[in-house]
């Protein structure tokens, strides 16, 4: 039995490329010129190891996942909510400023040029988005009910505040905001909170 040639190429290396490709230039932007070339691998390898061009953006949204957004997760785990929003805060300058990254957030940089053809692909973004924001809505109600927030503080309309503030440093990073200009936003941002 015949058998088809052997990968020339590692699988992780890959979907690393392809990931810093959708990064930088969105879901749409990244052509498959761009991506073939950067994972050095041509199409024919691109599709029969990962698919189309929706399939590869998201596996490569559940690798980036797997890295920036995991250590914004963390940040709910602090005592109190404003502990958890100063960290949140700290770890999105942290990152969307990491010169080892594209600057800002790939769900935010790979959702703002999706036109009609990839609405797919933003309804995806925008949904991660959300399950961020209704993590940390559940996080202030149970900060609200063990006393930690005031009793008139609206914990739907606190998440949608902070989440808002993330997504905007993701935009002024893309921008070139540096970490230091962030920063007056963080201590802007936590002198408005609740007491």
């Amino acid at each position: 039995m015949a058998t088809g040639r052997p990968r020339t190429f590692d699988n992780t290396e890959a979907l690393e490329r392809a990931l810093q490709v959708f990064w930088e230039k969105g879901y749409e932007g990244a052509s498959l010129s761009d991506l073939t070339e950067a994972m050095k691998i041509n199409r024919s390898s691109l599709y029969a190891t990962f698919g189309s061009k929706e399939q590869l953006f998201n596996q490569a949204l559940d690798l980036y996942f797997e890295g920036p957004p995991k250590l914004t997760s963390a940040a709910f785990n602090e005592p109190t909510a404003r502990a958890v929003v100063e960290k949140l805060l700290n770890v999105t300058a942290d990152s969307v400023t990491n010169p080892s990254y594209p600057k800002g957030c790939l769900t935010i940089r790979g959702a703002i040029a999706c036109g009609e053809d990839a609405e797919v692909i933003r309804q995806e973004l925008t949904s991660r988005r959300v399950e961020t924001e209704m993590a940390l809505r559940r996080r202030f109600e149970q900060a609200k009910s063990a006393g930690d927030l005031p009793a008139g503080s609206n914990p739907a309309a606190l998440a949608r505040y902070i989440m808002t503030v993330t997504e905007g440093m993701s935009i002024r990073a893309a921008d070139g905001s540096t970490r230091d200009e962030l920063q007056d936003v963080i201590e802007l941002t936590m002198q408005a909170w609740p007491s």
